[in-house]
């Protein structure tokens, strides 16, 4: 009898054991069981990027060089600034020698000055010629009257026989001699007025030319110190104090500080992810910012391939001249994928059962993955975005189904 009831109990534990085994399977195991269920380390499903990095060295450089060429023929009097030297905008970096260009400038203003002396002493003589020419004028126009008036005269002497007609002929003929020769005078000034004017408008030109020479030589002597155009840093000074240079011969190389790239190295046996417009991701203070491969060197040296990198945000402030800093050259990427932190436990373009936490239970769920990059993990199938997916090392029964590998 003891032995029936024995049999009994064990077979009822049996099936509550086997009834909580099919449960558990179905609803998850309650976090209440789980000694070390706090201790899980989880990854929130979401949306972004995976990407897979080949990493890379590099090196902050300016992005734009400003070349400051010489304005002038001179001589070096004094370099201020050595390369490597940081410059505000407006420091003096070469100053050149100035006394020719000021001795042209006192030459110039002292032919200014005699210009405008001719200039003020021709307008005076004009206006003496113009009351001349007046004055001319007005005579003969006096004189025409004075015979028009003594033809009259002598018209009425003549009808009473006072005078001869030779004589009234000799009057009539003055007047138009007299005629004639205002008709000639009056176009006689008006030639020599033009010839005023012109004479002035000459002066007024050298004067004018002369103003925009002394304004020339004048900037010139501002540009004799050779200034940074902005903020920066010197590369390179070209010539010694004292040395003579040539116009528009290069003087100094700088950088503007406002804008940067990085000069890249990668192993040569990854060439064929090293081509201009491939991204890239530099790391910098625990940021990435996100760039692009621009020129790359055609020479391999120590199994190194050179590259540049161009930034999307060139001027972010984590960006210090000659800065090494990590790179990222991305040999696959995937844009707005679901996807999961990266775990050793599960594997690239694997079927796997994972747990996702459900209200403090953990709950099998079969997923397709896809990609895995450095970070995160593609998912393809199996899970949904906000859902919590357990990816610690605490204890759970994964299967895995192989399919393709992720090269």
């Amino acid at each position: 009898m003891s032995n029936k009831k024995g049999l009994f109990i064990a077979v009822l534990i049996l099936s509550a054991i086997v009834l909580l085994y099919i449960l558990f399977r179905i609803i998850g195991i309650p976090s209440f069981l789980t000694s070390d269920s706090k201790n899980y380390q989880t990854s929130i499903v979401d949306r972004g990027q995976v990407f897979i990095p080949i990493e890379a060295t590099g090196v902050v450089e300016p992005e734009n060089e400003v070349i400051l060429l010489s304005p002038n023929n001179s001589i070096i009097e004094k370099i201020y600034k050595e390369p490597g030297s940081r410059v505000k905008q407006g420091e003096v970096i070469i100053e050149l020698d100035n006394k020719p260009t000021r001795d042209e400038i006192d030459q110039i203003t002292d032919q200014l000055e005699v210009k405008s002396n001719s200039l003020e002493r021709s307008r005076l003589e004009g206006q003496m010629a113009r009351i001349d020419l007046d004055y001319n004028v007005e005579v003969k126009k006096l004189r025409i009257t004075s015979i028009k008036a003594q033809l009259a005269d002598e018209e009425q002497l003549l009808s009473v026989g006072g005078i001869s007609s030779a004589k009234l002929d000799e009057t009539k003929q003055n007047l138009v001699l007299a005629e004639k020769d205002l008709d000639m005078v009056l176009k006689k000034n008006a030639i020599r007025l033009k010839q005023m004017k012109t004479e002035e408008n000459g002066l007024n030109l050298q004067i004018e030319i002369q103003k925009k020479q002394l304004a020339d030589k004048i900037e010139m002597l501002g540009k004799l110190k050779i200034k940074a155009p902005s903020n920066g840093i010197i590369l390179s000074v070209s010539g010694k104090e004292g040395e003579k240079v040539g116009g528009d011969k290069m003087l100094i190389t700088m950088s503007d500080l406002t804008t940067f790239k990085i000069k890249g190295l990668i192993d040569e046996q990854f060439a064929e992810y090293v081509k201009t417009g491939n991204p890239v991701f530099a790391l910098a203070e625990n940021e990435r910012m996100i760039g692009s491969i621009g020129n790359v060197t055609p020479t391999v040296s120590e199994n190194k391939i050179q590259f540049n990198v161009h930034l999307e945000h060139s001027n972010n402030p984590k960006l210090i001249p000659n800065q090494s800093i990590q790179l990222q050259v991305l040999k696959s990427i995937k844009t707005e994928v679901l996807r999961i932190t990266a775990n050793n436990n599960f594997k690239a373009d694997a079927e796997q059962t994972v747990f996702v936490l459900d209200s403090g239970n953990r709950v099998p769920r079969t997923v397709h993955f896809g990609m895995k990059g450095a970070d995160y993990q593609e998912v393809i199938s199996g899970l949904s975005e906000g859902e919590k997916v357990i990816i610690s090392d605490s204890p759970f029964r994964m299967k895995t189904k192989k399919t393709e590998t992720n090269n």
